[in-house]
Parts: C-alpha cells; sequence; structure tokens
C-alpha cells in the first residue's frame, strides 16, 4: 500500500454510468495514491477499477438530511484511518463538502473555498447574478415563479427556450427536468413542469447552434482563487444532442476564453476545481457562461499537461503540499464516450437526414476503454445494454402494469 495521502471519490444520487468518477480513480491509482470510492452497488464501472483500493458501497438518494451524509462521511474518514483529499463527483456533493468543512476536517483535506460559494455557483439563478455583478457575458435567465410566468417569458422571447433546475438538490428530488432540456414550443413547456403551481426551474435565452459553437474551461484554483491551471476545449457532439453530457471533445487553445475563466474565479475567490462551460454566439462576437460547476466535468480526462497534470492530480498535490510544476497544455488531444456518442451520431443522422462529418481518432481518450484497466469497459457495456433494453420496452411494460393487451 502507498504511505501517500489517501483520496476519496464523493458521491450524493445515483448515476452510476456516470465516467467521471471512474476518470478520477484512473488518474489518482496510476499517481500511486489510494483511491477510494463511495458507490451504488459492488459493479458499477468504478468500483470494478483496478485502481481502486477500495469500495464504499453507500447508496444515497440526495434527499438525506445533510447531516446524517455529513455522519456517513465522517464514518468513512474513519475507515480509512487517516486524513483523505475529497473529490465531489456532482455538484451537490461539492456544496456539501464546502458547507460542512469544519465538521469533516478531521478526516478530510479540502480546497479552502468560501463555504457559500459552491451553491451559489451551482445554482442556475445565482449563477446569473454573478454573471450580471463581475460582468461576465450569460445568456438572458429567469426565475418565474409560477406557470403563467413561465409561459409568458417564453412567448416573449420566442421558442426553443432552456429549462434549467434552479438549485442544486433540485434534479435529486424528483424535480420535472434532472438535467438542461430545450423545449420547442408552449405545450412541451407545460407538459415539462407538470401540475404544479410553483416551479424550480429557470428559463434561459436558447442560442442556436447554427450561429453558436460550444466550449468549456476545466480549471484548478488554488487559495484566495489564483488560478494554477487552465484548460481550454471544444464540444462536439452531446447527448441528448445540443443540451446534454459531452460525448465527444477535443482540446484546443483559446486564449480569450481562459482569460475569462480565470479572471471570474479569481475575482470570486473560488478554490478548488471548476468546470465552466460556455456558448460562443456569432451573433454578437462573445463568449457567454451557461453553467459553473464547482467541481469536475465527466471530460476532465480530456485536458493534461505534457507532464501528465489534470485538474484532479493538481488539486491533489497543492492540498497534499506538492508542487504544481507548470506546463502547457497539450492541444489536439480529443476525448470519446463511445457508447452515448454512438447514439448520439444515430440521432443527429436520422434529424439531418445526413451522416455527420468523421472526426479524427487520433490522440484519443476513452471514457471507459483502457488497456490498463480493462473490466470497467465491460461493466458499462453490460449496463448500458440494460438500460436500453429497458427503455425498449417501456411501452410494452407500462400497457401490461396498466391492464391493457400487450401488442
Amino acid at each position: 500500500m502507498s504511505d501517500r495521502t489517501p483520496a476519496l471519490l464523493v458521491k450524493l444520487g445515483r448515476f452510476p454510468q456516470l465516467h467521471g468518477g471512474l476518470g478520477v480513480v484512473r488518474t489518482l491509482g496510476r499517481m500511486g495514491v489510494p483511491a477510494y470510492a463511495m458507490v451504488e452497488d459492488p459493479l458499477t464501472p468504478a468500483a470494478l477499477s483496478r485502481h481502486l483500493a477500495g469500495r464504499f458501497v453507500r447508496p444515497t438518494t440526495g434527499r438525506e438530511d445533510p447531516s446524517e451524509l455529513v455522519s456517513a462521511l465522517v464514518r468513512i474518514g474513519r475507515e480509512i484511518g487517516r486524513p483523505t483529499v475529497a473529490v465531489a463527483e456532482g455538484d451537490e456533493a461539492a456544496v456539501l463538502l464546502a458547507e460542512n468543512a469544519d465538521r469533516l476536517a478531521e478526516w478530510f483535506v479540502l480546497p479552502p473555498v468560501p463555504p457559500a460559494l459552491p451553491r451559489t455557483l451551482a445554482s442556475k439563478e445565482g449563477l446569473h447574478q454573478v454573471c450580471q455583478e463581475y460582468g461576465v457575458p450569460t445568456p438572458r435567465t429567469r426565475s418565474p415563479v409560477d406557470r403563467a410566468e413561465l409561459a409568458a417569458v417564453s412567448r416573449e422571447w420566442g421558442f426553443p427556450v432552456v429549462l434549467k433546475d434552479r438549485e442544486p438538490f433540485t434534479k435529486l428530488n424528483d424535480s420535472a427536468m434532472g438535467h438542461t432540456t430545450v423545449v420547442h414550443d408552449e405545450a412541451e413547456l407545460l407538459a415539462r413542469c407538470g401540475a404544479a403551481e410553483s416551479l424550480s426551474v429557470i428559463v434561459q435565452e436558447y442560442i442556436p447552434l447554427e450561429v453558436a459553437e460550444e466550449w468549456f474551461t476545466h480549471l484548478y484554483c488554488g487559495a484566495g482563487g489564483r488560478p494554477r491551471l487552465v484548460f481550454t476545449g471544444h464540444k462536439l457532439r452531446s447527448w441528448p444532442p445540443g443540451s446534454g453530457l459531452t460525448t465527444r471533445a477535443r482540446a484546443r487553445p483559446n486564449t480569450v476564453l481562459a482569460t475569462l475563466a480565470a479572471e471570474l474565479c479569481r475575482a470570486i475567490g473560488y478554490c478548488g476545481i471548476a468546470d465552466l462551460d460556455w456558448r460562443f454566439d456569432r451573433r454578437d462576437g462573445r463568449y457567454k457562461l451557461v453553467d459553473f460547476n464547482p467541481r469536475f466535468g465527466q471530460q476532465f480526462r480530456l485536458f493534461t499537461t505534457a507532464r501528465k497534470l489534470d485538474v484532479v492530480r493538481a488539486m491533489y498535490l497543492d492540498l497534499t503540499g506538492r508542487a504544481i510544476t507548470d506546463g502547457a497544455q497539450i492541444h489536439g488531444r480529443g476525448f470519446i464516450v463511445g457508447n452515448l456518442d454512438a447514439v448520439s451520431v444515430t440521432v443527429d443522422t436520422w434529424r439531418e437526414r445526413r451522416v455527420p462529418a468523421p472526426l479524427s481518432r487520433r490522440n484519443l481518450e476513452r471514457a471507459w476503454l483502457s488497456r490498463d484497466d480493462p473490466v470497467p469497459a465491460v461493466a458499462e457495456a453490460v449496463r448500458f445494454s440494460g438500460t436500453v433494453a429497458r427503455r425498449l420496452t417501456k411501452p410494452l411494460r407500462t400497457r401490461v402494469a396498466s391492464g391493457g393487451p400487450a401488442p
């Protein structure tokens, strides 16, 4: 066992098929760090990685009382038995760690971020206020109080519009959204929001992909908001298309965007890993911030320096008192989530009635496949097949459950 400070992947909610946590386990494990993870069950892809030092099967919903979740983390800290670097997977985990840093300090090493800041940044309403205060371009955003105001704003702006959960933890609490959703007419808008009059969503101006480019910045900032590592990349495909998880991306230099992200983090005093999503609007030539995630992005392994530093490694080194060696971002690297990218390509081909142009496969980081760690890819293939089967048979199962005849 390594004598290095261990690390723990902290997760709230159930999303066993997200690949970012596996990336954390792999990148730290390859450094010789004892990497532990909270997992939903023993057969999740991350739980089966050869780079994992230990797993804690702690299924959560995110709806638990925060004190209960903190107590569970303290028990895990005691089981590990020594101070451990905590790595948040998901906005909710980042908020929980920041707001309870004092209670967790006995067992966990955390970035010295202002306790209330991650919740503000993960809140779509809070982020919009931050952007207005610091002069950061962002799409028009409103927080409607009821369905009538939501419909009125959408009619005023014109469809399509974007709906998002207003606050972190909402998507873990049976929210109507669950993820960023593009709606194309009023009937779809009202159906998405359900029957409740009070709303927990924001409505945002839609910037058409025909006049836009999707970019992101991944950063690690040290104490006081000092940017220590800044990466920029271009999103090429996503699932769902146009609004979801990155399935194909490329690392590309963008000094304007790197400066925007670094200056914002410095101004607000953000400390830790951050994943910022931007949309470049060709109509006015501005990069507009659409999301600030106070944790690693699922595609963080797209980015590395010549010295093999990514944002997770940088945070680990900084929090354990080691130097972060300077190094330029390696450009031209690609990233792919193979199973979801295949679905995205299929849907785009059907919608556009043409096959998308092929993308370079050189210097490609794969979310699941890895020569030195093959089992997680097999586990994901099994789970993904099950997910597809359940979705394809859902109409039949619903009809049978309601007593109707099978087709």
